[in-house]
């Protein structure tokens, strides 16, 4: 980063205090596209340009106006902007009228979500026919069913600004992958290196993951997909996005570099035969040679890489380490042993006395 380029652009912890946000308030507004980042350099690393610190701050409702937009409420907070209870309220997200922003988990593992306050108000504003009286007829036979929309709605609002954060056709694969489970994953990318790539790229957990394992894992159900047809739309369009990341560039294999793909220059003295017996090494001390030892098929280019940093003379057998001795170099020292053992004299035992 030049010096040109760190006095045009400021951190993001910068930018939340200069417009009197904090930082999750602040990394809510990025995601939302309220604040716009730059890349900073070649790293993921985003900044935030003096200019666009301007146009915030020279708003005519600067700060308040900035803070209300990113201001999220829960439920009872949400019910009394409406006027309702929260029953009411819960049931009118579970049938999908409003989508959540984000969401945590309470002591007890139950799902707090979070709305943004804005969007609540506009809510009231556009639909008030919902706000009293009886519940249509169509979404109180969805509340017999036991609907909740509220986490396919956070997924889809989530699937959104993760899109919409990158230009990277790999990166907005790995985006859609994060939605589906690994299995789904798998029959949709047949290439594990690809599948390794994707996985490489997976978004990180959303803010307000718990950290214990069990509500971590409780946590990571609500950002996969549940529902047969929200499982296939995700499907198709993890297919589509790999087209197009695969029409740009391949997934990075073993043996290429990961910016350029080129591939690694094995070193000239490396066997690229199968190795047709296991010979004895000849600085060591004279082993018998092994006759029952099958010839290895192949050696696969992995295995000559890391023969590279091998002694010379050491031969590549399958999975064993050079330093591990063959099975026959083991059974002679034992027999050596038990030979010199025989020799010496034996020692009588002093009778136990037993009580």
């Amino acid at each position: 980063m030049t010096v040109d380029e760190g006095a045009r652009t400021v951190t993001p912890g910068r930018a939340a205090q200069e417009l009197e946000l904090r930082r999750d308030e602040f990394r809510l507004a990025v995601q939302l596209g309220l604040v716009r980042t730059v890349r900073a350099g070649e790293g993921e690393r985003r900044r935030v340009e003096r200019c666009e610190l301007d146009r915030l701050r020279t708003a005519p409702d600067f700060p308040a106006g900035l803070r209300e937009r990113v201001r999220t409420v829960g439920t009872a907070e949400a019910a009394a902007l409406l006027g309702i209870t929260a029953d009411r309220f819960t049931r009118l997200a579970r049938t999908g009228h409003l989508s959540p922003v984000r969401f945590s988990l309470n002591r007890y593992r139950a799902v707090v979500w979070m709305y943004l306050a804005q969007e609540v108000t506009e809510f009231g504003l556009t639909c008030p026919a919902l706000l009293t009286g009886r519940l249509p007829l169509e979404l109180r036979e969805r509340l017999a069913a036991h609907e909740d929309r509220r986490p396919r709605n956070w997924r889809t609002r989530r699937l959104g600004l993760l899109l919409r954060a990158t230009d990277d056709p790999w990166a907005r694969a790995a985006a859609i992958a994060s939605l589906l489970d690994p299995v789904q994953v798998a029959e949709v990318v047949d290439d594990p290196y690809e599948r390794s790539h994707l996985d490489r790229l997976r978004p990180p957990p959303p803010p307000g993951t718990p950290a214990g394992a069990a509500a971590r894992e409780f946590a990571e159900r609500l950002t996969r997909a549940d529902e047969p047809d929200e499982i296939l739309w995700h499907r198709l369009s993890l297919a589509l996005a790999l087209d197009e990341a695969r029409a740009q560039r391949q997934a990075p294999h073993p043996g290429e570099t990961r910016e350029a793909g080129v591939a690694l220059q094995l070193p000239p003295t490396l066997p690229t035969s199968p190795i047709p017996s296991m010979s004895p090494v000849p600085s060591m001390s004279p082993v018998p040679s092994v006759p029952s030892v099958s010839p290895v098929p192949s050696v696969s280019p992995v295995d000559r890489v890391v023969a590279a940093d091998r002694p010379p003379g050491r031969p590549v057998v399958g999975d064993r380490s050079p330093g591990r001795p063959v099975r026959s170099r083991f059974l002679e020292r034992f027999r050596r042993g038990r030979a010199a053992g025989s020799e010496r004299p034996r020692r009588r035992r002093k009778p136990v006395d037993w009580p």
